[in-house]
């Protein structure tokens, strides 16, 4: 007959348990998170903007809170934290993905570029005097991730009229509603 084997964790449901053993599912979701994994989380080495870091990361840490909550880079922010608003957009190796759906383990190696990150010796970077020129804000909230997906707009080069810029960029929510002046800013940018 089949016993519940003590000790056995319910994590790993993918692997088979010994012989005339089972797994006891039943209270799975009650198990502590820390129970579940060691402490002391998986090394990470990420550069971020332009720093190289060796960490250690749990590992389901989103690159969200790890920018927010471990090294303080408060400018990227955490709005819906389901990807649907774009707030937390950061550029990853020069493409923009929305931080809050990133496992942060699963950027070992890459470059990270956050808000804090796109001004370079004092200087604004142009994206972000742009959008202080046109007032492209008003609450600021979403700013940090509307500079950044721009700016991976620009580079990956398929937004040419204000028509592609306002499509490229609709995965950027602004609460305040601050869409044309933001597309004027970009749109600045862009004839540069």
């Amino acid at each position: 007959t089949a016993t519940v084997c003590p000790g056995l964790p319910a994590a790993g449901l993918g692997t088979r348990p010994p012989e005339g053993c089972f797994r006891d599912i039943s209270s799975f979701h009650e198990v502590p998170v820390s129970e579940s994994f060691s402490p002391g989380g998986l090394p990470l080495t990420i550069t971020i903007n332009g720093v190289r870091r060796s960490l250690s990361v749990e590992p389901w840490v989103t690159l969200l809170d790890l920018l927010r909550e471990q090294l303080e880079l408060t400018g990227t922010k955490k709005g819906c934290d389901q990807g649907q608003c774009g707030a937390c957009t950061v550029l990853v190796d020069g493409k923009r993905v929305n931080a809050c759906l990133i496992l942060a383990v699963s950027k070992d190696g890459a470059e990270v570029t956050t808000i804090e990150g796109l001004a370079r010796n004092g200087e604004l970077h142009p994206l972000q005097a742009a959008f202080v020129e046109r007032d492209a804000f008003q609450c600021g909230y979403c700013t940090p991730g509307q500079i950044c997906s721009a700016a991976g707009l620009l580079a990956e080069g398929h937004a040419h009229s204000r028509a592609e810029i306002r499509e490229q960029m609709s995965g950027n929510i602004c609460r305040c509603g601050a869409y044309t002046n933001i597309a004027d800013a970009i749109e600045d940018v862009l004839r540069e």
